[in-house]
């Protein structure tokens, strides 16, 4: 792997999948899988806290989209611009640095209850941060139980 500027980054044509199991440093830095790595310019991520209790990465192609799909919300639609300020509020931005670690902001790790193991999870366009029990515990017991804020970040396409 080589090394342009200060930045090693992810690729416009990559896509996660797998499951890593990472430790968070003192700094609250995570380092990626090598695979989910390449180099390019500066990109930016954005960090998302999920409501089923994880942080979502979005890579630079997916807040593309993500752009287009907050430009749609009306500032007639109250619900909508509420989450758009909760979920926001809360987002946090980073990039890599040249060994391939990610910065995860204090709040960001406080709402998926992450202390020092990390269990990285492809969503094939995006990947998850977890806490290990807690995907754990998710993945055996999904809750059916559809939750308001769920509903309206699946209506916003988010």
């Amino acid at each position: 792997m080589s090394i342009v500027g200060r930045q090693v980054n992810f690729s416009e044509k990559s896509f996660y999948v797998g499951q890593f199991q990472r430790n968070m440093d003192d700094k609250m830095r995570i380092v990626l899988p090598t695979k989910w790595r390449s180099v390019t310019n500066n990109e930016i991520f954005l960090a998302l806290p999920n409501p089923i209790g994880c942080v979502t990465i979005y890579p630079p192609k997916m807040i593309t989209r993500l752009e287009e799909k907050v430009a749609e919300v009306s500032l007639g639609d109250q619900k909508g611009q509420h989450v758009l300020a909760k979920l926001f509020s809360n987002a946090d931005t980073f990039s890599c640095d040249q060994k391939g670690r990610i910065k995860i902001e204090e709040r960001i790790v406080a709402h998926a209850n992450i202390s020092n193991d990390v269990l990285l999870i492809g969503s094939y366009m995006t990947f998850n941060i977890w806490e290990p029990n807690r995907f754990q515990n998710y993945i055996k017991c999904i809750d059916h139980q559809n939750d308001e804020m769920s509903d309206i970040l699946k209506g916003l396409g988010l």
